[in-house]
């Protein structure tokens, strides 16, 4: 194979999972150089190319990779400026600098402030740093559900405003822990660097703001205010819909900040192509830097997060109530830690050591239990019939691709939706050892990652799982 049909293989799968605008700007530009054994150098129009596409795209990257030129597959960048390139960069970066200078503050404008935990002519509301301690590092436990994010907040917090990733956004459901990532930055930037001045508030705060400084004719010293701060943190700016005041003020506020090279981060409920009433100018900008999804913590993340919480409560778990716990309440991290709350407080106000049995009486009290819970024999079972296979064919010792990928997606999806260990996942899907399991597990993971049909797969069949609960 050569190094030109290598790309385009790794190119054709990498267009079917990103956005066509995405692919266009990223991927187009770059060249094939050469293939060395498992090594792949392709040619990059800039410097900031290696540094955004492996913050933006490392997971589909390196699935890719792997896929077509094999487990060892290595990638080399050779920066050569690439002519005619139409990629847009954000201010202060190679290339073109996206700011409109008819909309963006001029900086003669605007005057030091003193005080920058006042704002002038704003009296009554309360404006310091608002971070929370809670929300550090420290306690926000790593898992694939948000590994690139936390990675990606921990370089900027030893670098802010000086990354490929301003603005940073991070979307997910509730309870995945944005606001716990964002302010887990904030706290770290004000360690790291105390003379910064670093501001988190919500965009229904700064919606209030704004609108108290229309009614005081306080606009200037508003858009003073904000333009002061090193770091921007905003959470939820999805509220901003339909506000078209606040966001005109929001989106000097953006370029005048990025122009000085000043972190920004924000969170939202969903990306920023599915935010609506937003206005495009804002949607584009929020694209300049990285988006990063914050995904519901897989069973390994959840017992993580059971056993660091109750450490730091002082109170110890036996593994089996804690594995119970984490296959019962999968949705998201704040019911996880709300349950475990609850766990101990009836505990302490019955006077009952914690057990399995109390966890059960908890639990149902919190989540809907179905008693007719998932097994790894209900799990096999759907997926044989998914795929037209019976039972005795699946769990044969057969090496045909389809066969074996039908193994492969049960012990995934047992491992993700019980509480069993590998070694009982093994032995119950054909007799395999733990370390069978592991390696389906990650194989499943890449296809998904990289395969839109093979991921449609397991989602119709989680789908009819939780249908018949």
């Amino acid at each position: 194979m050569s190094h030109s049909e290598a790309w385009d293989n790794c190119l054709q799968i990498i267009r079917d999972n990103i956005p066509e605008s995405s692919f266009r700007t990223w991927f187009e530009p770059i060249r094939p150089v050469k293939l060395e054994g498992s090594t792949l150098t392709i040619q990059v129009p800039s410097g900031f190319f290696p540094e955004y596409i492996e913050a933006q795209y490392i997971d589909i990257l390196r699935s890719t990779m792997k896929r077509v030129i094999g487990k060892d597959a290595k990638l080399v960048y050779k920066v050569s400026v690439v002519k005619n390139s139409t990629v847009m960069y954000p201010a202060g970066r190679a290339g073109s600098e996206i700011v409109n200078p008819d909309i963006a503050l001029p900086k003669e404008k605007v005057e030091k402030i003193d005080d920058p935990y006042v704002i002038p002519g704003i009296k009554g509301i309360s404006v310091n740093p608002n971070l929370n301690y809670n929300y550090s590092f420290d306690n926000l436990v790593e898992g694939d559900c948000n590994r690139l994010g936390r990675a990606a907040g921990m370089a900027i917090a030893g670098n802010p405003g000086n990354t490929a990733y301003n603005p940073f956004f991070v979307y997910g459901g509730p309870g995945l822990g944005k606001t716990h990532l964002a302010q887990a930055i904030g706290i770290d930037i004000k360690e790291r660097f105390p003379e910064k001045i670093v501001l988190y508030v919500t965009a229904n705060r700064f919606q209030t703001h704004y609108m108290d400084s229309i009614q005081k004719n306080a606009m200037t010293d508003f858009l003073h205010y904000y333009q002061s701060m090193d770091v921007l943190i905003i959470d939820d700016v999805h509220e901003f819909a339909d506000k078209p005041g606040t966001q005109n003020a929001f989106f000097q506020i953006f370029n005048y900040l990025h122009q000085l090279g000043k972190q920004l981060i924000f969170t939202s409920d969903r990306a920023p192509v599915d935010l609506q009433g937003l206005e495009q100018r804002l949607l584009s900008r929020f694209k300049w830097g990285l988006t990063t999804e914050l995904l519901p913590p897989d069973l390994n993340t959840r017992v993580a997060i059971l056993k660091a919480k109750s450490f730091k409560e002082g109170i110890l778990l036996d593994d089996e109530i804690i594995n119970y716990i984490a296959s019962k309440v999968t949705d998201n991290v704040r019911e996880l830690e709300g349950t475990l709350a609850s766990l101990m407080a009836h505990a302490t106000l019955t006077k009952r050591r914690i057990t399995l049995q109390l966890a059960q009486e908890v639990i149902e009290k919190i989540v809907t239990v179905n008693h007719n819970e998932l097994s790894i024999t209900k799990i096999r079972d759907t997926v044989s019939n998914y795929f037209g296979l019976s039972n005795e064919v699946m769990l044969s010792s057969t090496r045909k691709r389809e066969i074996v990928q039908a193994r492969q997606i049960a012990m995934y999806l047992c491992r993700n939706l019980t509480g069993k260990s590998l070694t009982t996942i093994g032995s119950e899907l054909g007799g395999k050892n733990h370390a069978t399991v592991l390696h389906a597990c990650e194989t499943v993971c890449d296809l998904m990652a990289t395969d839109r049909s093979f991921k449609q797969y397991i989602t119709d069949i989680e789908k009819k799982l939780k249908s018949n609960i």
